[in-house]
């Protein structure tokens, strides 16, 4: 996957928008509510990779499963995993684990009294 096409991708979700808060070859993808970054593209090591927040008992169970994904860099790595994007993960699992931190970063919705 390409950096256009991972980054169209994250910007499908609602109220998600870009910000570059690490400068140059660093694209954050937060979200509108709470400016919390659910997707964090960069390079590294000659490989195009995203960090994404996931639970951390699924998080130990994808690193053992797919090479591509592995503890996340400059991260949490209890909670985040990087994900190596020129790699053979099948798309509809990265679409999954996108969607998966957004969901766990997304604004907490406030219970009325």
């Amino acid at each position: 996957m390409k950096l256009e096409e991972i980054v169209e991708y994250c910007l499908s979700y609602p109220t998600s928008y870009e910000d570059h808060p690490f400068g140059d070859g660093w694209t954050a993808i937060r979200h509108k509510e709470n400016e919390k970054i659910f997707a964090l593209i960069f390079e590294k090591e000659g490989h195009l990779c995203v960090n994404l927040k996931c639970d951390p008992d699924q998080s130990e169970f994808l690193r053992n499963a797919f090479e591509e994904v592995k503890p996340g860099y400059h991260m949490s790595k209890e909670h985040w995993n990087t994900i190596i994007l020129d790699g053979n993960l099948p798309e509809d699992i990265l679409h999954d684990m996108v969607k998966h931190s957004f969901e766990r970063t997304k604004p907490k919705r406030k219970v009325e009294k």
